[in-house]
């Protein structure tokens, strides 16, 4: 990382976790999806120790913990530093709101210790952008002397080194007004290391931020901006041979919306040609319900690699997308695309929201049974519709002064944190729980497993990521991109106020624990390969007709549920016919207007 200098210089780069309901540290021996916070800081971070920011004769290393797989002990840390005569300061980096307590309660430990602490990630982020003044929990965590960052640390990562060597650290560092940039900045990177502590061995990097769309749930808008700034194709070469060269082949791009990226064809077209080049990768992107429209958008995404798809369906009530301002999502494409990405190959995500104006436990119980006959999703996993700080939704309730749950730990889409004109937050939570065995049966896990085999995935495969999924939500308690393998707690790491727990009362309820949840992932497991067993009958077995895979006519199509069970769903199939109809309309007209000039 450097010449050796007279003195060494140590950034702690921290990603935390958040508590369970328990108040223990959500924590794995394996954890599931790759923090592209930590890769981008830690990329930025070698490029500084690389030019040596702080002076020619000062080393600059660099630690890498990510709390899902780590266990964090800030006094040892601090320990370990300063008794090597070093100085550093921890950067926590990508905290979002539920991490926010965790990451105060982490940094207080380190400042009190005298050791520099600075936050930064999404939750400062979006109170900064989104809020007239600062809530409580950052002006308390600053008065703690805790220093705050908003914005983005491109271009800007030397100057907060030098601030923090010089012990002249601000209180709040606001760049939210002034985004920098991406091209030709220094990539996002973990070392191998850090990678194997993720199941699969997947890493992370951004092709590009910000999102044209305008959903009032959403904070990527208001944090990264509605503009495209993006990496250019040399840059993502770059990351893919770095990440190949230590064997790492599996990359999460973390894009919110990929196919807006106005690199995208740039992009695939260099990753197609390393793999022309005989180099195996594989890529996981997240795409909106419209991308399909775009010319060779998919056929590319195939060809470079992509072989799994988030989407945000979020709902298939069009009165709902309309209320959450995601007004690009239209339920008569949703077949369409969806099939698209299959042809493909790639395996489809689709993220569900729970709990718009219009839903009710009858609506979206009955809207979970639509989408199982009618659409073919693969994976299907839901979110508790949460006022995100940062997102509009946020801002209006707060102007408006709506009762919203105070503990920022609760804002994981998992929790109920705001109220609902139609359901209780009982009913809410409860639904919730029960959308992920209403999707998840076992003769629904058996037909989506049997379509796989006919698309060309792996049906075993399959069998495991659907039991993921439904094991993460009902066994765990916590949502499979909040999960990982083997669940880890240590009485010491509870959240301060919670009275700590004597030896026998938390061995004996973790080990008990441990045995229930692994006789019930069992019983899982005999259910899920039971469906898989069925699902691969020889073909001359009886086969119930699969709606969602056909390729239907007109009539047949306009009798679907999906666009016919609420009025919404009606108009939005009327305007689909109607923009169609003039299209061809047109089109006739501007054939005939031709031949009358020939």
């Amino acid at each position: 990382m450097g010449r050796a200098g007279a003195r060494t210089f140590r950034v702690v780069l921290i990603k935390p976790s958040h508590y369970d309901d328990d108040g223990y540290v959500i924590q794995w021996a394996r954890s599931s999806v790759p923090s592209n916070t930590m890769a981008a800081v830690y990329g930025l971070a070698v490029d500084c120790a690389e030019r040596h920011v702080l002076g020619d004769d000062v080393t600059i290393a660099i630690d890498a913990y990510d709390e899902t797989n780590t266990r964090i002990a800030p006094e040892q840390i601090v320990e370990s530093i300063m008794s090597a005569g070093e100085r550093g300061v921890a950067l926590l980096v990508g905290v979002q709101s539920n991490q926010f307590p965790r990451a105060v309660d982490l940094a207080e430990r380190f400042r009190a210790r005298g050791f520099p602490v600075v936050i930064g990630g999404f939750h400062t982020s979006g109170c900064v952008a989104m809020l007239p003044t600062l809530p409580t929990d950052l002006t308390d965590a600053m008065a703690r002397g805790i220093s705050l960052y908003a914005g983005e640390l491109e271009g800007r990562l030397d100057a907060l080194l030098r601030d923090a060597d010089g012990g002249s650290l601000l209180m709040l560092y606001d760049f939210m007004k002034d985004l920098p940039a991406l091209e030709e900045q220094p990539v996002p990177y973990l070392p191998v290391e850090q990678i194997r502590r993720m199941s699969g061995a997947r890493t992370s990097f951004d092709a590009g931020r910000g999102c044209p769309f305008l959903c009032s749930f959403c904070t990527i808008i208001n944090v990264q901006g509605r503009k495209s700034r993006h990496r250019n194709a040399d840059d993502v070469e770059r990351i893919i041979r770095a990440n190949l060269a230590q064997g790492v082949t599996k990359f999460f791009v973390t894009d919110d919306n990929f196919g807006r990226n106005r690199a995208w064809e740039s992009l695939l077209d260099r990753m197609i040609e390393l793999r022309a080049e005989g180099l195996a990768f594989s890529m996981t992107i997240q795409v909106d319900t419209l991308c399909h429209k775009i010319p060779r958008f998919i056929e590319k995404a195939g060809q470079a690699g992509v072989d799994r798809v988030f989407i945000g369906l979020e709902n298939i009530n069009p009165e709902a997308l309309e209320g959450a301002r995601k007004r690009q999502n239209n339920i008569t494409e949703y077949r369409t695309m969806l099939q698209a990405w299959h042809d493909v190959g790639a395996l489809t995500f689709a993220g569900y929201i729970l709990g718009f104006p219009t839903d009710t436990v009858d609506t979206i119980l009955r809207d979970i049974r639509i989408i199982q006959r009618e659409l073919p999703v693969d994976l299907l996993e839901f979110f508790i519709l949460t006022p995100l700080p940062g997102s509009q939704d946020h801002k209006e309730m707060v102007e408006r002064a709506v009762p919203l749950e105070p503990d920022m730990n609760l804002y994981d889409s998992v929790h109920v944190t705001a109220p609902h004109a139609r359901m209780s937050k009982e009913e809410w939570k409860s639904v919730y729980d029960q959308a992920w065995d209403a999707y998840y049966t076992p003769a629904h896990v058996e037909t989506v497993i049997r379509r796989a085999a006919d698309w060309g995935f792996n049906p075993n495969k399959m069998k495991w990521m659907m039991l993921s999924f439904h094991a993460a939500a009902t066994i765990e308690g916590v949502h499979p991109l909040d999960s990982g393998i083997f669940r880890r707690k240590y009485r010491r790491e509870r959240r301060p106020g919670l009275r700590r727990e004597s030896m026998p009362v938390f061995y004996g309820r973790y080990a008990a624990q441990i045995v229930r949840k692994h006789w019930q992932i069992l019983r899982m497991y005999l259910t899920y390969e039971g469906a898989r067993r069925r699902a691969l009958r020889p073909a001359g077995d009886a086969v119930a007709r699969d709606v969602a895979t056909e390729t239907l006519g007109t009539a047949e199509l306009n009798a679907l549920d999906l666009y016919t069970v609420t009025a919404a769903a009606r108009s939005a199939v009327e305007k689909t016919q109607s923009r169609a109809a003039r299209r061809v309309a047109n089109s006739a007209s501007a054939v005939i207007s031709l031949l009358g000039v020939s």
